[in-house]
This record gives structure tokens, C-alpha cells and sequence, in this order.
């Protein structure tokens, strides 16, 4: 099978580079398990939209926040015909893009085999989630946790949107998983981080060391 996408797990697929504007990069990851395929996070153009195809389409995408809406949310349901999970809170940010078929509000595992984790902070509906993939568990982070440009556990609150209390508490919230792979949105050093008992801890703690103390 010929793709422009990434293979990083035997079920999980990365798209291509985008650069949203300078000094800010993303993708988009694919995920095909069982008999549905989901898309984390939104791509912000149609370049891997055949790569997609190839691999089976996308049933079901879930957005960590506002942040990852725009045109793209529209073009992605139109040629795939999924299904758009979205935080509840940013109903209306990301509505004026594209209808949210599946409001979140609440901790609790979907009829896909995705656990939906609320970790407000950098957004007021940031959300993670938690897959059992092929090669262990894949937690999707969005900007709520991300590796800097030196290479340590960050998170980044929105001055005048995000909140730094809930922002502790969404982290250390994610320190009570046990993920194998983490996976950020938007990113400056690196995207995809393996982890493990012994490291994840040391992850939290560089995160919770990253959020601004209020003044």
C-alpha cells in the first residue's frame, strides 16, 4: 500500500507536517482499529485525503479543542462521512465550522472503545482520550500536555481563556493513567512520546512544574 501518511504503531497512522502559521506545527493521526477507523485531531489541509481513503476512511473524529477547528472539520465530514466528537463547552467555536454529532461533557468510554477524558485548562473543553491500540495504550493529549522545543513536558494555559487550577488538576488527573504512547496536537519539539511506569511520572511532573502560578 503506497501513502503519504506515517506508519507509528501497527494501527496508528500520522499524517503529514502542517504549519499552521510559523513556529507552530500539528498533525493528524489516524487510527484503525477493529472495524472503524477514527481520526484524532484535524488536519489543516487535504493533502493525505487519498492516503486516507486507501486505509479505510475515517467513521468517527475527535477534536481536543477549539484550537484544532476550522474549513478542514467541514471537508473531512463531507468526504468521509464521519461522525465529529467534540467538547460540549466549545460548542459554538466549533460549530461555526462544522455540527457536532457527539457532544462531551462527562468521563466515560464510547461506543467506539475510546475513553473520553475532560482535562480542562488550556481550553475550558480541552479533552484527552485513551485508546487500547495494537501496540499498547495511546493517549491523545491535544496542547493540554506536549514536549517543548528542549525537550521537557509542558502545558500551555491561554491567557484570558484557559485556567491554571484546572489545569493542575487535568494533569494530575492524567498522572492516574497508565499510557504506553502519548500523543500531542500542535507540537515544537516532538509529537510522539513511548512512556512507561518508570517515565510517566517524571512527564507529569515537568508538566505541573510548566503551569504559570497565578499572581
Amino acid at each position: 500500500m503506497t501513502t503519504s501518511m506515517t506508519q507509528i504503531r501497527a494501527d496508528l497512522w500520522e499524517t503529514r507536517t502542517d504549519t499552521p502559521f510559523p513556529g507552530l506545527t500539528t498533525h493528524a493521526y489516524l487510527w484503525t482499529a477493529h472495524d472503524h477507523n477514527a481520526l484524532f485531531y484535524c488536519p489543516a489541509g487535504d493533502a493525505d485525503f487519498t492516503a486516507i481513503d486507501s486505509l479505510g476512511g475515517v467513521d468517527d473524529q475527535y477534536l481536543s479543542h477549539q484550537d484544532e477547528a476550522g474549513p478542514m472539520l467541514a471537508r473531512v465530514g463531507e468526504r468521509f462521512g464521519s461522525r465529529l466528537h467534540a467538547p460540549a463547552a466549545e460548542r459554538d467555536t466549533i460549530g461555526r465550522h462544522r455540527h457536532i454529532d457527539v457532544a462531551l461533557t462527562t468521563r466515560h468510554v464510547d461506543d467506539r472503545g475510546v475513553e473520553v477524558i475532560p482535562t480542562p485548562g488550556h481550553t475550558p473543553g480541552s479533552t484527552c482520550y485513551l485508546v487500547e491500540g495494537a501496540e499498547g495504550r495511546y493517549l491523545f493529549t491535544g496542547d493540554t500536555m506536549f514536549v517543548d522545543g528542549e525537550g521537557r513536558w509542558s502545558t500551555f494555559v491561554i491567557p484570558g481563556v484557559g485556567d491554571a487550577a484546572a489545569m493542575a488538576d487535568s494533569v494530575r488527573l492524567l498522572a492516574t493513567l497508565e499510557p504506553d504512547v502519548v500523543i500531542s496536537s500542535a507540537f515544537v519539539g516532538r509529537a510522539v512520546t513511548a512512556v512507561d511506569e518508570r517515565t510517566w511520572p517524571t512527564c507529569i511532573d515537568e508538566a505541573l512544574r510548566s503551569i504559570p502560578v497565578p499572581r
